[in-house]
């Protein structure tokens, strides 16, 4: 595993972050193809086995499932202070005035709601879920150093917003003195590179890192071109995100994977990893090998001329996950 600093904090992550999402009770939430607890250990353990410490999850995850899952297999398989524990506020728990959104009520509560959940003291990167336009930018980011400074919080992430949004949150920060974004959770993969025109430059610019989601496109830059799997076909998400003018993107994943002699995803993460802004891509695993192939996507190492192929049949299409 190689290892890297979180943008201008003090936390040291490796380059592969396990997703969470997948991990979580099916019961539960809106993922009918998440595993349970049982079925997710041995994704757990893995993780520990290959020294990845950046785990990502979310207070929605699973109807909050996801933390807990994730706080036992923390107690069970390592040690607290060998995980970098990330997780996100903003998303609909419950419909009340402070179930979803980013006011300071709703901060102040789920902050709580997620600990208590996780099993911990603190959490490493508090992350906003989504842009909240119906609070005052000045309350979340007041809210957000709140429980940074109360101890409860690390340091603060963000995740899908325009460019535009991200600096005016973090211009608001820099004007109080509070707690400013360590980092930007956004779609981007080969099939969904919109981050590159502006917020990337941007966080670049801040040094602030990204944590990509999504870098496998939920699964089709791993597989060949229309090739379905159980989540596939049960992930409204996905097949929201993406359509068949990605269709010359897989298809030169897939012949460059073949000259190689290494799985697709691996090709596909290597590309992602490439990106200087990027410290960990979010591996959202539902099976031990989809770790095994994250891993060892930190070996491959494209030339000029495969970045090429890949990137060219890339057609520009419109922002996704806000």
């Amino acid at each position: 595993m190689e290892y890297t600093t979180l943008g201008q904090t003090d936390l040291r992550v490796s380059r592969i972050a396990l997703g969470c999402m997948g991990l979580a009770d099916p019961t539960r939430g809106v993922n009918p193809w998440a595993l349970d607890e049982e079925s997710a250990a041995p994704l757990f353990r893995r993780a520990v086995e290959l020294g990845i410490t950046l785990w990502d999850t979310a207070n929605v995850y699973g109807g909050g499932s996801s933390e807990e899952f994730v706080g036992r297999a923390i107690r069970r398989y390592t040690r607290r202070e060998d995980v970098v524990v990330a997780t996100k506020v903003g998303l609909p728990m419950d419909d009340s005035a402070e179930g979803s959104g980013l006011s300071r009520k709703a901060i102040v509560r789920q902050v709580d709601g997620s600990l208590a959940r996780l099993g911990t003291d603190w959490i490493d990167l508090y992350q906003i879920h989504r842009f909240d336009p119906r609070t005052p930018i000045e309350e979340t980011m007041a809210a957000l150093d709140e429980v940074v400074r109360a101890g409860k919080v690390r340091y603060v992430g963000a995740s899908s917003m325009a460019a535009r949004q991200f600096a005016a949150m973090q211009q608001v920060a820099a004007d109080r003195g509070g707690a400013r974004f360590v980092s930007m959770q956004s779609q981007y993969s080969l099939v969904q590179r919109d981050e590159e025109q502006a917020m990337f430059p941007l966080v670049a610019a801040q040094g602030v890192v990204a944590l990509p989601w999504c870098p496998l496109a939920k699964g089709r830059l791993a597989r060949p071109y229309g090739a379905v799997t159980g989540r596939s076909a049960n992930d409204p998400a996905g097949q929201r995100f993406y359509a068949d003018v990605e269709r010359p993107v897989v298809d030169a994943v897939g012949r460059i994977a073949a000259d190689r002699g290494l799985p697709m995803a691996q090709v596909a993460l290597a590309w992602v990893l490439g990106n200087p802004v990027v410290a960990a891509p979010i591996i959202g695993a539902t099976r031990t090998g989809h770790l095994d192939d994250a891993a060892a996507a930190l070996t491959v190492r494209l030339d000029a001329d495969e970045r090429a192929a890949l990137e060219s049949p890339y057609a520009v299409g419109v922002p996704a996950g806000y």
